[in-house]
């Protein structure tokens, strides 16, 4: 018994063991993988029909996406995949824009006809549409398959100004807009000069408890930055102080009321004093100024040598 055990299969395979110590062994995971490659080899594993096409294009199609991906062509894609399954944005709808034009949002959108509603970055879209002009707020809604809503908020013309010989729209706050481009604003307030569009708010404000004076106003100037000059319809320059113009617009209409003074022919009224006001003649009104009294010297001159 004991000498059948010794010199079984045990015993050989000890043996073997021992003699092979020298010899390298592979790690576990390595052992697999030559286990599968030499299944693989001998056909003991089944491999389903058309693998080899299936796993070819798939080998193209990820190294097509990865291509696109680099070069920056996925959203052009994306596009036009969606778009020829019945995404296309065919219609835009547009609310209000009052002053901007329906042909400038589609162009800055890009819209062409083959845009895919569900490739349509709404947020960049919104952007866009931002920095028109008279753009102060714009919402851009997806409503599927095809249709697009665009709802606007424009700003608000409150003047003109002009600064050099430039004429630009401005708001309550001073902002610019836009250039003048048309007489469609010809009835807004006309500033002008430097810092003239930041102050004219704050000015005409002041002058909202003298509406007789406000609605003969054709052009607000702003001198040095610092105080106004008022250019009437006819022709008449108001010039106002730095302070207390509510005292000086008063002593204005004292004399309007009184004595009619914007209705004679002179050229200015100087309110800059508190203790007097100063009134410039027109030249004609000053050519006769200078005859009545030449006449009256002479008057004076012929009586006293009589």
């Amino acid at each position: 018994m004991i000498g059948k055990r010794a010199g079984g299969p045990r015993s050989r395979n000890r043996e073997a063991y021992v003699g092979g110590e020298d010899r390298r062994v592979l790690p576990r995971p390595l052992r697999r993988v030559v286990r599968f490659c030499v299944s693989l080899a001998t056909g003991r594993i089944h491999i389903p029909a058309h693998t080899g096409t299936v796993a070819t294009f798939a080998f193209l199609g990820a190294t097509g996406l990865y291509g696109m991906s680099v070069g920056g062509h996925g959203q052009s894609v994306a596009q036009a995949l969606t778009a020829s399954a019945g995404f296309a944005i065919e219609d835009v709808r547009v609310s209000g824009n009052n002053e901007t034009s329906e042909i400038d949002i589609l162009q800055l959108l890009g819209l062409d006809g083959t845009t895919s509603l569900l490739a349509l970055d709404v947020e960049a879209a919104r952007r866009k549409l931002s920095e028109l002009p008279w753009v102060e707020y714009a919402e851009v809604r997806k409503v599927y398959p095809r249709t697009i809503e665009v709802t606007l908020k424009e700003r608000q013309a409150f003047g003109i100004w002009q600064h050099g010989s430039e004429l630009s729209l401005i708001e309550r706050n001073g902002s610019v807009i836009a250039p003048l481009r048309d007489s469609k604003f010809a009835s807004l307030p006309l500033f002008v000069g430097r810092d003239a569009e930041q102050a004219a708010a704050s000015f005409e404000e002041e002058l909202a408890g003298w509406p007789e004076i406000r609605q003969r106003v054709r052009a607000y100037v702003r001198v040095a930055g610092r105080r106004w000059d008022l250019h009437l319809d006819n022709g008449i320059v108001l010039k106002l102080p730095e302070s207390n113009i509510h005292k000086a617009l008063a002593v204005l209409s004292r004399l309007e009321a009184e004595q009619g003074v914007l209705e004679r022919d002179i050229a200015a009224v100087d309110l800059r004093l508190d203790d007097r006001t100063t009134v410039q003649l027109t030249a004609s009104a000053d050519e006769r100024r200078k005859q009545a009294l030449d006449a009256r010297t002479k008057a004076l001159k012929k009586a006293g040598q009589s």
